[in-house]
């Protein structure tokens, strides 16, 4: 018998609503028969609009319970896991909500603001035993996967440079001050926001090559331009290096130009893949094998989802939390705990620092 997970859902914005929609795709289509997904709650700021949201996602469906709190969907029994989907300003305090009230956890990212935050957290559901996991949900789609086969597969050699950015025009001269991505108190900037993805691909290329043996980078090189209409980074760019491996990650992310493809690219000693954009859910990519002598094979490689991508990453919530586990092998504490860590600095080296309060840990 298929595992049934029953969902919370925490907030009604843009990415609940694509998050809630891939969950409600027949796993079969998938290829996924152990697991299916059930939302049973959804909380929002009031009933009607937790209601509108369900009408509009879940085909109206009324056996799902709106509450016009997120403590109502902490509090329900029928809840088995919390997604939380609120700005990441909130992250902090609806995760520790949630995990007070022993839910396991799937947190969108960044799953905090800076990495004491995140140690607060990770201690917390350890106390109460439950599961919690960043929503990193790049790490867990098809096309990744193969990415990684083919450079664990050793036929390209070992990975030299990792060149990655993520960037939209979010037309920032033009927009209100108090939108999300200006705003200071909302964590505003383009590093929290945008940085993940292109810190998941240097992580997947080479914190996680086998012969890096988990070594976290060794130095972190980083520069900050930020918006004079707020003081936030409009544009921020950082390098990794991987001393064990003799590798470096140059990263990038920026929120007033749009991005360019391919998104990600990793050099290695015998070859490159190219990824397409976007990064965040790529479709396909290109490999170029460099032989012995100098010749040159391509290959390319296509993927289709019939969701947006997240589906793959709540699979992972719900084998994980079938199997007792407190954490994903896939992307677990340590990861997450490294990007907070690695963003902390970032900003200290761009002199971004966020104002005061809006750290609950520090």
């Amino acid at each position: 018998m298929a595992t049934v997970l029953r969902w919370g859902i925490i907030s009604t914005g843009k990415i609940a609503t694509l998050f809630v929609q891939d969950l409600l795709v027949d796993p079969k289509t998938r290829d996924v028969h152990d697991v299916v997904h059930k939302v049973v709650a959804v909380g929002s700021r009031s009933v009607d609009k937790a209601q509108e949201f369900i009408a509009t996602n879940a085909a109206g469906d009324t056996s799902i319970k709106a509450y016009g709190s997120y403590e109502e969907v902490y509090a329900d029994k029928d809840v088995d896991a919390i997604y939380i989907g609120t700005p990441h300003t909130y992250h902090y305090t609806n995760a520790l909500d949630a995990i007070r009230a022993k839910k396991h956890v799937l947190c969108e990212k960044p799953v905090t603001c800076n990495v004491a935050e995140l140690r607060a957290l990770i201690a917390a559901a350890k106390e109460v035993g439950v599961f919690f996991m960043e929503a990193m949900w790049t790490r867990f789609q098809p096309l990744p996967l193969a990415v990684l086969k083919i450079l664990h597969g050793g036929e390209l050699g070992a990975p030299v440079v990792v060149h990655a950015d993520l960037s939209f025009d979010f037309n920032i001269k033009n927009v209100p001050t108090t939108h999300r991505m200006l705003d200071p108190a909302l964590g505003g900037g383009a590093l929290l926001d945008l940085g993940p993805y292109p810190f998941v691909w240097a992580i997947m290329a080479l914190y996680e090559s086998p012969a890096n043996e988990s070594a976290p980078p060794s130095a972190i090189s980083a520069s900050i331009l930020k918006t004079p209409r707020t003081g936030v980074d409009a544009n921020t760019a950082f390098t990794l290096t991987f001393e064990k491996i003799a590798a470096q990650a140059v990263l990038s992310c920026s929120m007033n130009v749009r991005s360019t493809s391919p998104g990600v690219t990793i050099r290695c000693e015998k070859g490159t893949i190219r990824v397409a954009a976007p990064i965040y859910c790529a479709k396909s990519f290109k490999v170029e094998y460099i032989g012995a002598g100098g010749e040159v094979r391509e290959e390319e490689k296509s993927f289709e989802y019939v969701g947006v991508g997240m589906e793959y990453e709540a699979d992972e919530v719900a084998r994980c939390v079938r199997d007792g586990k407190a954490e994903s092998a896939l992307w677990g504490h340590d990861k997450s705990l490294l990007e907070m860590a690695v963003f902390d600095e970032v900003r200290k080296q761009g002199g971004y620092a966020l104002p005061p309060g809006v750290e609950k840990v520090v």
